[in-house]
């Protein structure tokens, strides 16, 4: 089997690192741009893995730095999963970057979707 199906297949948990890529990928994503989980998760070699990257995120210290108000679901909007002072937080930094979100947390995800550089 090549290296990078196993990778692939391996769960993010017993990857050392898997936190500290999430982040790394999140850290690197400009203000105005948005990325989706699998899109992250993607980035990180886990394509099949975003609801990892969304535990990553939902375990960040309140107060962070990072910006992971810009990672939002791929169908274009914030979800709240049962956390709607989370998704009220996530709308209104956005709309503080100039990303048009309506009350219900949709937004054009590909109107700002993130193209990172190689």
């Amino acid at each position: 089997m090549p290296t990078g199906s196993r990778k692939s297949l391996e769960s993010p948990a017993l990857v050392p690192d898997f936190r500290a890529l999430v982040l790394a990928v999140v850290k690197r994503i400009p203000k105005g741009k948005l990325a989706s989980y699998g899109q992250v998760a993607a980035l990180v070699g886990f394509p099949q893995r975003p609801r990892q990257v969304g535990m990553v995120l939902s375990g960040l210290s309140e107060g962070t730095k990072l910006p992971w108000h810009r990672v939002v679901n791929n169908r274009g909007y914030v979800p709240s999963r049962g956390r709607w002072w989370g998704a009220f937080e996530q709308i209104g930094r956005l709309r503080d970057e100039g990303i048009e979100v309506d009350d219900l947390g949709n937004l054009d995800l590909e109107a700002h979707r993130w193209v990172p550089r190689s």
